[in-house]
């Protein structure tokens, strides 16, 4: 952080000069315009903002080919800016929808003009991923668009479901509600705190989700902003989970989901910490890793553990856990001394697993229902620059994608087998 000329960042409870090293776009103005108005205004600079007034229309190439080729100058200088306020630049962080215009279309089309301007840079990529029941008609194809640039230019993607999201803030509702937990959450707490007895549970609750993948984004970057006895750099993240370039789809999950009133938690909830993260529940994408393959996984814990603590819980989980065969020691641990706010100790786990793959299926199905028939091509194919072949060539980028998990799944439980993909002259 930098601070001002007085050395305070925070004076009377509000923020002076600390700002997010962040750049906001949106081709509707309205959200950009509600931060701007809410309590987080002081944190981003105003000067680091792009936006449009129409939107993209809930079409990719709107968003990439046409504000794409617009804007392109403007997002650059405005990046280059940011870029320069940091001692130490270790990656790029892009989080942004799937299924509307401007996230799977500009967001795409920022993350290869990244690629083309800063090459060394490692690029994360948080995409949200609509559900089956999403209200953007288009939004398979939009996602399946989006998904070659992810293959193509991103070096992590961690995919986030907000079905998954609405279902854990739903469970955290209900359990405050049933009294299960007891004094042990903060009611008023970040991630229940839109969740209230009064409000109806059909209404989805944007701010409890997003502060759930805002909280995953705190555990990732921890260890790039405290100390620690076992830090981890996030690039180290990409070169120890990402053995083939194209299988770098992470699943994340986190433990705890709420924040708690009392940091004295009972010895025995760090192994049950361990446990959460390989269940279900705690995922923020609908998929069963327990069952599926493992390439590699980290363990991100942040708060007073120690390395024998992760040993331990590590070989407690193994047996129950698939390793590819030729990395069964595939794991990849970080420790922050600094735990989060209210909490004693918190974990995150980034799982390099098969078991994303029903979801890429599940898209691929969704997509094809509609191109069969070329609904909705028109919109697409009036834009300057997009053609038939840019949606021909997506859905093989993404069948090749799912070929690549099934060819690993086969091997489960199987011998060992070297991989095929390195040919070492002798």
């Amino acid at each position: 952080s930098r601070t001002g000329d007085d050395g305070l960042d925070i004076y009377k409870g509000k923020i002076c000069s600390l700002k997010a090293r962040a750049l906001l776009i949106d081709m509707e103005e309205g959200v950009v315009n509600e931060i701007l108005q809410g309590p987080l205004r002081d944190v981003f600079d105003s000067k680091q903002l792009i936006t449009d007034v129409s939107g993209s229309g809930n079409n990719w190439a709107v968003g990439h080919k046409l504000y794409g080729c617009q804007y392109r100058e403007n997002i650059v200088e405005k990046l280059r800016k940011t870029a320069e306020h940091c001692d130490c630049l270790q990656c790029f962080f892009i989080i942004h929808s799937m299924g509307g215009g401007t996230g799977s279309g500009l967001g795409t089309f920022i993350l290869n003009l990244l690629e083309d301007e800063f090459p060394e840079v490692y690029r994360f990529v948080t995409s949200v991923y609509p559900s089956g029941e999403d209200d953007v008609i288009t939004s398979p194809y939009n996602s399946v668009l989006a998904m070659k640039e992810l293959n193509e230019h991103a070096d992590c993607v961690l995919p986030i479901e907000n079905e998954s999201l609405f279902d854990i803030v739903n469970k955290i509702h209900q359990m405050i509600n049933s009294g299960k937990l007891g004094s042990t959450v903060k009611q008023s707490s970040l991630v229940t705190s839109s969740a209230s007895s009064a409000k109806n549970v059909q209404e989805k609750p944007f701010d409890a989700m997003n502060n759930i993948v805002a909280n995953l984004l705190l555990n990732l970057t921890s260890s790039a902003r405290f100390e620690g006895s076992l830090n981890m750099d996030l690039n180290e993240i990409s070169m120890n989970l990402v053995p083939f370039p194209r299988l770098h789809y992470l699943v994340s999950s986190l433990t705890p989901l709420y924040t708690l009133a009392d940091v004295n938690v009972p010895r025995r909830r760090l192994d049950q910490m361990f446990s959460d993260a390989f269940s279900r529940d705690h995922q923020l994408i609908q998929a069963d890793p327990k069952h599926s393959l493992y390439l590699a996984c980290a363990l991100l814990v942040r708060g007073n553990v120690q390395v024998s603590d992760l040993r331990r819980n590590i070989e407690r989980l193994k047996p129950s856990l698939h390793f590819v065969s030729w990395n069964q020691e595939g794991w990849k641990t970080g420790l922050c001394s600094i735990p989060p706010v209210g909490h004693s100790h918190s974990l995150l786990a980034l799982a390099n697993n098969t078991c994303v793959k029903p979801t890429f299926i599940a898209l691929k199905d969704r997509f094809m229902k509609l191109y069969k028939k070329k609904a909705h091509l028109h919109h697409y194919l009036h834009i300057d620059g997009m053609e038939q072949s840019c949606f021909s060539e997506a859905i093989s980028s993404l069948s090749d994608l799912i070929e690549e998990y099934n060819e690993l799944d086969a091997t489960k439980g199987g011998p060992r087998i070297d991989p095929g993909r390195l040919k070492i002259a002798v």
